[in-house]
């Protein structure tokens, strides 16, 4: 389930079983030291941040990682991120553990290499803008690519996310979707960025909406806001489905 809320008035409202987590990560799109919509805003963090402070006093994480292999410290300065009792981690300096696609017929690899620090956290949230690259929706699914780790670089190229090098983006995202099974999704679509390669260079549109809810379904949601289905959402049905007719749903 989703629901959408106008993002003026927006107050984050954590569901019933936040209450209980010990320890919340937050995923938010960060990697970039450029203001929203390239990145989530902090006003979105923090709104999300004191929701979570109303129905716990579980220890907050907020992870990102730089896309070249940076430290991301320097970003969430510029972006000002400074959240009282919130601790902001760099994805790289994570222990990366070998994680099993649960999928039987997985689309485009059998595992991943994800930070401990996610299987170590009881409640997951993806946070991201609403981006649509080169006419495809990368939403918060596509969000969880941040978490995994880069391997080495080779001479000015950007790295590539380990394991994933020569496989079909929207049949990984798919299966990430499976492997990283995050409770939560906010996309801040208070504006729409639509670029290209490089988001800075993107043109922003007004939608004034935060969608929040499972992942797939606000994404699902995020999709029908463009007029377009990227592939790997309707793989991920195909899964649901599989999974159900095999046994419990994701």
């Amino acid at each position: 389930m989703a629901s959408v809320f106008e993002a003026r008035s927006f107050r984050f409202n954590p569901p019933p079983q936040l209450a209980w987590a010990r320890r919340v990560l937050i995923k938010p799109y960060a990697s970039i030291a450029a203001p929203y919509p390239v990145t989530n805003s902090r006003d979105l963090i923090e709104n999300i941040v004191l929701g979570i402070r109303r129905v716990t006093d579980a220890e907050i994480l907020i992870a990102d990682g730089t896309r070249d292999g940076s430290p991301i410290y320097p970003v969430y300065e510029a972006l000002k991120y400074t959240f009282n009792r919130v601790l902001l981690l760099d994805v790289k300096d994570s222990i990366f553990l070998e994680l099993e696609n649960p999928l039987q017929e997985f689309n485009a690899t059998p595992t991943f290499w994800v930070p401990n620090l996610v299987l170590r956290s009881d409640f997951l949230i993806s946070v991201a803008p609403f981006h649509v690259v080169g006419g495809k929706g990368r939403f918060t699914i596509a969000n969880l690519l941040g978490l995994l780790p880069l391997s080495p670089r080779k001479g000015q190229d950007l790295p590539e996310y380990q394991g994933l090098k020569g496989l079909d983006v929207e049949k990984a995202l798919a299966d990430l979707y499976f492997t990283l099974p995050f409770d939560m999704a906010v996309l801040e679509a208070e504006q729409r960025l639509d670029y290209d390669d490089d988001p800075l260079s993107g043109a922003a549109t007004h939608y004034g909406k935060i969608v929040v809810g499972e992942p797939y379904a606000v994404d699902v949601i995020a999709a029908r806001l463009i007029g377009q289905q990227p592939e790997h959402l309707a793989l991920i049905e195909q899964g649901r489905q599989a999974m159900t007719d095999t046994g419990p749903a994701q």
